[in-house]
């Protein structure tokens, strides 16, 4: 039965909490004894740039490469709204308002529901929303929806420790990710291996866990909250409570390897006191910290036991116990470290109060809809890990009494690591971690803060025929701003904190504010004019010897780098002058450049076979893909390779995008016989990289690419631009040979390489083997050198 009165006051408005539930297709919730949670799916309307061919004979636009237009579409997003259970009512009364216009049309509808509040709850649900309940499995819904966080969330799993450089250091995204022990602590400690999707037990399990805590807890001391406890062992101080081995022997037990310090009995001290209940012998923080230890230390060893027993390494932790905060997550990994002596590490989930909730949604999905799909975090609809720095009471009551939201986009196709990476276990495409380096991340997050005035700029006047695009700009820029302020205060609220991060933060927030292709206009206007040049472009290098051509053509690439948008030194001088492929050439560093390894290529070249097939992942539009990328392309084909070209799948910045490329590569057929005749006998593929970004992330690429890579035996992947071979990929190694161009056009980060403005990088690596992997690359600490 529904209980007859229920909480009325939500602090966060539920109509921001339920982001597009009008829309909502399908639900799930995950009702626990604490905290509730509703899963649910929408169609997202967002805008979208529209690329077409455009008839030779239509007015002023004779003779255009293409068309551009806005076009309105809809994407699949999944919503998760965690909050405590108390508000159950008040939920269900909400989206039955905004949902369900009668509950006839609600008949034979079911809706998937888990946790003890599907059975508890199970009339207030179906009289409220008038569905049928289908009860799932807890367990079942708990490890599906933690293989689909580690399989489709870049650095869901993360390990934690306390006041460490970083304090949070992320996992990254993982497509092998079995086995692992699941440890959720809630009322009582469940232990599951996972072996597989589908093969999974229950290994163990203790009394003690959250309950115990909360309900000793209240036993001993004045807090009745679960957070107030935490908060009051936070401030303890438990050696005045437990007996330490030092308290026994006078200091260490060398023989058997206790150390001094080593709790030798829980409460162990409370024993010796006098029972004089009128006197308070020890401070109410200490005695919740000596519990604390008590029962993590407890749940630490017999995880740490099923792990060694079953050969798991990787062990996650999750549950109402831990649920992000920085103190549990301390004494959990420090009790693995203690029993393991550091060989299995405690690891986290930035989402695991989600577990459930995810897992019955995804069964519910999995009835109606058996297509493959890979899915995205939207950055800009979900909540972040809280700060280890804030901790007080105040804090701590705000934290669960507000909505925490995770949103999930569905992207077209599936991704999959790319099949050229030497080691996709370790490989990172970042090159700087924000997080650790203190000097790089504040002026990175000033960097961002000050061009995302700019930003919102460009999108209003991209949309100059909307009469709300002033508004929503300044919307989006609004909530960016406020975003990186939050980094700077907890730079791991959402994961790693690297300039891709940034970037693709920023896209999800001019997305959710109704931009799309910031810089169609001008793209199309700078491919129109560099097409022009083309064809006295492939004649000049026709007339050049082997040597110089070949010098001329990595020229031409850096030269076409410079036309990056996204660089505010470059912007500035795109606004103001006419500035050509020769102008940039001329800015260029002279050689020697910063990384120059051009002899060693032009020998690769020159006095071997012809690479099979070589991958180029290319980077802007306009002068950069046509006079520089397309040629060097040409070259290699003329040479008797095969090329795939890679554009990204969805704008970012004035970076050239697949559907653009296809519109550029027919029209280019039209100058070059030699283009032609490839892309006949698809010798030379356009393909979308299955990316959103400037920068590239090798770990999530079109599943196509991936099969088309494998089919024509890829023996080079080259890597142009300053997000794509600087910002990431610097350090990446691969098992086939390599080319990484690019040209500095940032002072602060050619001066942390030791360069100046408009240094080269140019590095040529051969293939590697497992064995060299670990060896280490030039660092941006420290002057790279010239090679």
């Amino acid at each position: 039965m529904a209980h007859k009165s229920y909480a009325k006051s939500i602090d966060l408005p539920t109509e921001k909490a339920f982001h597009n539930i009008c829309n909502a297709k399908r639900f799930a919730i995950d009702i626990g004894g604490s905290l509730a949670k509703v899963a649910y799916s929408s169609l997202v309307k967002k805008k979208s740039t529209m690329v077409f061919d455009e008839p030779e004979s239509y007015g002023s636009n004779k003779g255009a490469i293409y068309n551009v237009s806005e076009t309105d579409q809809e994407c699949v997003r999944l919503h998760f709204v965690k909050f405590e259970t108390k508000y159950i009512e008040t939920c269900l009364d909400f989206i039955q308002a905004n949902l369900i216009q009668s509950k006839e049309c609600m008949v034979n509808k079911v809706i998937k529901v888990t946790g003890g509040g599907a059975y508890k709850y199970t009339d207030l649900v179906s009289g409220k929303l008038g569905v049928q309940v289908d009860k799932e499995d807890e367990i079942e819904c708990l490890i599906e929806g933690c293989n689909f966080l580690l399989k489709n969330i870049p650095d869901e799993a993360f390990s934690y420790m306390r006041h460490g450089n970083p304090e949070y250091r992320f996992q990254g995204v993982d497509s092998d990710i079995f086995p692992y022990l699941l440890v959720n602590i809630g009322s009582g400690v469940s232990l599951c291996k996972v072996e597989s999707e589908s093969k999974f037990e229950r290994i163990g399990g203790t009394s003690m866990g959250g309950g115990t805590f909360w309900g000793m807890g209240s036993l001993l001391t004045s807090a009745r909250e679960f957070d107030e406890l935490l908060e009051l062992a936070e401030q303890g101080d438990h050696k005045s409570v437990d007996m330490l081995v030092k308290d026994i022997y006078g200091g260490n037990y060398g023989a058997i390897g206790l150390g001094a310090d080593v709790i030798a009995s829980s409460f162990g001290k409370a024993a010796r006191s006098p029972r004089d209940t009128s006197v308070q012998q020890f401070k109410k923080e200490d005695v919740a910290r000596s519990l604390l230890l008590c029962i993590s230390n407890d749940i630490g060893q017999i995880a740490y036991l099923q792990a060694k027993l079953h050969g798991v390494k990787k062990i996650y932790f999750g549950g109402f116990f831990i649920r992000g905060h920085p103190f549990t997550m301390h004494t959990m990994t420090f009790a693995i470290n203690f029993w393991s002596k550091g060989e299995i590490q405690a690891l986290f989930l930035r989402h695991e109060g989600y577990l459930c909730a995810i897992g019955a949604f995804l069964k519910g999905m999995e009835e109606e809809d058996a297509e493959r799909y890979s899915w995205g975090e939207n950055l800009a609809g979900s909540s972040g890990l809280q700060s280890p720095k804030h901790t007080s009471a105040s804090y701590m009551q705000k934290m669960s009494m507000d909505f925490a939201m995770l949103e999930i986009n569905r992207l077209d196709r599936p991704l999959l690591p790319c099949p050229l990476l030497l080691d996709v276990s370790s490989y990172l495409p970042d090159t700087v971690d924000l997080m650790q380096d203190g000097d790089a991340r504040e002026y990175w997050l000033s960097c961002f803060a000050d061009s995302a005035h700019k930003t919102r700029d460009l999108a209003a006047k991209s949309q100059l025929h909307e009469p709300d695009a002033e508004e929503r700009a300044n919307l989006f820029l609004e909530k960016y701003l406020d975003r990186l302020q939050s980094l700077k205060q907890n730079p791991g609220a959402f994961g790693s904190l690297t300039v891709r991060n940034l970037l693709d933060t920023s896209t999800h927030f001019l997305e959710e504010s109704q931009f799309t292709d910031t810089f169609s206009q001008q793209k199309q206007i700078e491919n129109e004019q560099a097409l022009q040049q083309l064809a006295s472009r492939l004649k000049y290098l026709d007339g050049l010897e082997p040597a110089q051509r070949h010098l001329e053509l990595a020229m031409g690439v850096l030269a076409g780098n410079v036309f990056d948008w996204g660089a505010k030194e470059i912007r500035e001088i795109l606004e103001v002058q006419e500035f050509g492929l020769q102008d940039a050439q001329a800015k260029l560093q002279k050689r020697p450049w910063l990384f120059d390894d051009f002899d060693a290529w032009l020998d690769r070249l020159t006095n071997r076979q012809p690479y099979r097939c070589a991958v180029i992942f290319c980077d802007n539009s306009g002068v950069d893909i046509i006079l520089g990328i397309l040629p060097f392309a040409r070259q290699l084909l003329l040479m008797g390779t095969n090329v795939i070209l890679c554009a990204n799948s969805h704008p970012s910045l004035n970076d050239v995008v697949y559907t653009e490329m296809l519109l550029i590569a027919k029209k280019v057929s039209e100058v070059c016989p030699v283009l032609r005749q490839a892309l006949e006998q698809e010798r030379f593929r356009i393909m979308e990289s299955g990316q959103a970004s400037p920068c590239l992330d090798l770990r999530l690429i079109d599943e196509a690419l991936v099969v088309a890579i494998k089919e024509l035996e890829a023996d080079l992947i080259v890597i142009e631009g300053m997000g794509r071979a600087v910002h990431t990929n610097f350090h990446a190694a691969f098992a086939c040979d390599s080319l990484k161009a690019a040209v500095i056009k940032n002072k602060w980060l050619a001066n942390r390489f030791g360069g100046e403005m408009f240094s080269v990088m140019f590095k040529y690596e051969r293939a590697r083997c497992i064995s060299s992997s670990s060896s280490s690359s030039a660092s941006l600490t420290s002057s790279p050198g010239k090679r």
